[in-house]
């Protein structure tokens, strides 16, 4: 009896611990990524059989190709499927607007050093298989992949990490000013090589935000083998000089940026699931499979799946929404319109596909931007007067731009962080958000502009009418969004121009300052200290209000204009922010941003929060119905598009 006893216990106890293992081994999470080595561990699982595309098959076969085991590294990345193991093949159709919308295809294909997960909660290896980060937050090393390769069977060692910082980023001509995001106090980091796979990267002080900008900005990687040729360094002066007129540049500098090109120059080798494999033409844009890529599936197949993808050009976002009505884009998000959201779903059946609604990290999806560093000197007062930006604010009707631009599928809300940010501020959502066009009226009054034209519209203190121009990048929404701002603003005396401009316009432009208000979205709401782009004048790109300042910040007071006290304020408490090692201290410091953001409202946002379109062919898996998408996270980065397939 005793001795059942005891069985009956033994059982049961072994029983616990296969229990206990099981549920650790469940802990593999659907869309994420893993170093083969910790996979196994997690997952019970051992992966004793590598397998790959019959088209690579083949290749190797004729002894064109090297065999799996010798194109890839020891420590592969394995990547959980969403749905089921995929199938080889198929040719996975989009469609783009040209250079000027290269981000779409980027964000498909890329890969940094590190990447943040599929939640976006954590940064994690990829490129590397793992870092280390010194106890005083300053070093930071980093332990390459032995044996990966790039995309022509030339090794990937840290020859190419200290290629891309001392001769590209060091380099006065090709990057004129140090990037801002790789420094502490003005100070530029150091790297230094300490073999073959590891390097080490240096900060005068803490750096606790690096490993989270450079999931996102990336760099650090170069085809050192192959744009050696295009150095002056590496390369005859004269020869180079040669080069460049040959292919019709003035400077090498101009030739190297174009070879470097990855949207440009098929010739480039890579180390990303897909590759450009001839110029984009005047309709099409093809990328192909990377037979030396480094991830797999947990059945030990080689991704990506997809063979290829192209990239048809059209001339305008509308065309690109037609196409999908019509089925004939088999997975996209990029410039699929919330406005065709009934078209859409009308069409479903007819064109084999499904509408995915996946939540952005917009803290507005359409957001005005009176320019901090306007030309025009009786503007700039204006603009730089919070009661101005107050009265623009509060004359938007944001229920009304919800019903009509974003069939209510929108929050009313100002441009803030989003409410599932772990920095979110219900007060700046909140703020000078209600709809109160006569509170508007009284605040511009007590500026003084009391006066009108024979029109009706206000006078500016020189007596001119008081006119502000919209400029921004061709954008359906935007279009729609300005023409009833317009509206509002023109009610209480504004004159309202609007003007659309190509992107790469719109840019240059931007940098410039060249702009009164511009129009842009709110992304990069959710965890914004990886770049906090309009938060903080810390960078200059399109779609924000303080170009100059950012520009006087990038150059360290030796370009641009210099901030005024609030706004200097929030620089200064971004160089705080970035030596502050502790979480908890950082997010005291954020809350200081959004305190100051709250109380000055240069982003005027209408509605935010709404969701993003995914058009997914019935057949196309391997697609969550439900993902974060934000720039932050490179979405649909964040999806791991390298297990896409086409189910037959």
């Amino acid at each position: 009896m005793k001795r059942l006893k005891f069985l009956a216990i033994l059982v049961l106890s072994l029983s616990l611990i296969l229990s206990s293992v099981s549920s650790s081994f469940s802990a593999v999470i659907k869309g994420e990524q893993y170093n083969l080595s910790d996979y196994e561990k997690l997952s019970g699982k051992k992966i004793g059989r590598f397998s790959e595309s019959p088209q690579l098959t083949e290749l190797v076969r004729q002894g064109k190709l090297p065999s799996l085991e010798e194109r890839t590294p020891k420590e592969l990345v394995i990547i959980e499927p969403w749905e089921e193991i995929g199938q080889y093949g198929g040719t996975w159709r989009r469609a783009w607007l040209g250079l000027s919308d290269g981000a779409g295809p980027f964000k498909i294909a890329y890969e940094h050093l590190l990447r943040w997960n599929v939640d976006g909660s954590d940064v994690v290896p990829n490129i590397v298989k793992k870092y280390d980060v010194s106890k005083d937050g300053r070093n930071f090393t980093f332990y390459l992949r032995e044996g990966m390769k790039w995309s022509d069977g030339t090794p990937f060692t840290t020859d190419d990490i200290k290629f891309w910082f001392d001769d590209i980023t060091l380099n006065k001509e090709l990057t004129p000013t140090f990037p801002s995001w790789l420094t502490t106090e003005g100070k530029p980091c150091t790297f230094k090589v300490k073999d073959k796979y590891t390097f080490t990267v240096s900060f005068s002080k803490p750096n606790a935000i690096f490993p989270m900008q450079l999931a996102y900005f990336g760099g650090f990687v170069a085809p050192a083998h192959y744009l050696k040729q295009f150095h002056p360094k590496y390369t005859d002066s004269k020869k180079l000089e040669e080069m460049a007129k040959d292919a019709g540049f003035q400077f090498w500098y101009q030739l190297f940026g174009f070879k470097n090109n990855w949207l440009q120059n098929p010739e480039l080798p890579s180390l990303w699931a897909w590759k450009l494999t001839s110029a984009p033409t005047a309709t099409l844009m093809v990328l192909e499979r990377n037979p030396y890529y480094w991830k797999i599936d947990p059945a030990g197949n080689q991704l990506p799946y997809i063979d290829k993808i192209t990239h048809e050009l059209v001339q305008d976002p509308e065309m690109i929404n037609m196409k999908a009505v019509q089925g004939d884009i088999d997975m996209q998000m990029r410039n699929i319109r919330l406005q065709n959201y009934t078209l859409l779903m009308e069409n479903r059946d007819k064109g084999n596909y499904r509408v995915f609604k996946w939540t952005t990290a917009s803290g507005a999806d359409f957001m005005l931007e009176p320019n901090q560093n306007v030309k025009d000197p009786v503007l700039k007062k204006l603009f730089q007067d919070r009661k101005f930006r107050f009265a623009l604010s509060l004359a938007i009707n944001r229920e009304e731009i919800n019903q009509l631009v974003f069939l209510g599928l929108g929050k009313p809300r100002q441009a803030s962080l989003i409410s599932a940010s772990p920095y979110y501020d219900p007060l700046w959502e909140k703020a000078y958000t209600e709809y109160n066009p006569k509170k508007a009226n009284q605040l511009l009054d007590e500026l003084g502009l009391t006066k009108r034209d024979k029109d009706g519209y206000r006078l500016r203190p020189d007596g001119k009418t008081l006119a502000l121009t919209i400029e921004f990048a061709v954008n359906p929404t935007s279009s729609d969004a300005s023409e009833l701002v317009k509206k509002y603003w023109e009610a209480i005396g504004l004159k309202v121009d609007i003007k659309q401009h190509e992107r790469s316009l719109m840019y240059t432009k931007t940098l410039a300052g060249d702009f009164e208000v511009t129009t842009w979205s709110m992304d990069r709401a959710f965890q914004p200290i990886s770049d906090p782009l309009y938060l903080i004048p810390y960078r200059q790109e399109i779609g924000t209000w303080h170009p100059l300042y950012a520009l006087w910040y990038m150059s360290g007071g030796k370009s641009g204009e210099e901030p005024p006290g609030v706004v200097r304020q929030l620089q200064k408490i971004w160089d705080v922010i970035k030596v502050t090692t502790d979480s908890e201290g950082r997010k005291r410091l954020f809350s200081q941003i959004t305190k100051i953001h709250r109380e000055n409202i240069w982003m005027i946002g209408t509605v935010g929060e709404s969701p993003a379109l995914v058009v997914v062919k019935d057949n196309f898996r391997n697609v969550p119905e439900k993902l974060v998408s934000d720039d932050i996270l490179r979405s649909p980065g964040n999806a791991q598009p390298q297990i896409f397939f086409f189910k037959k």
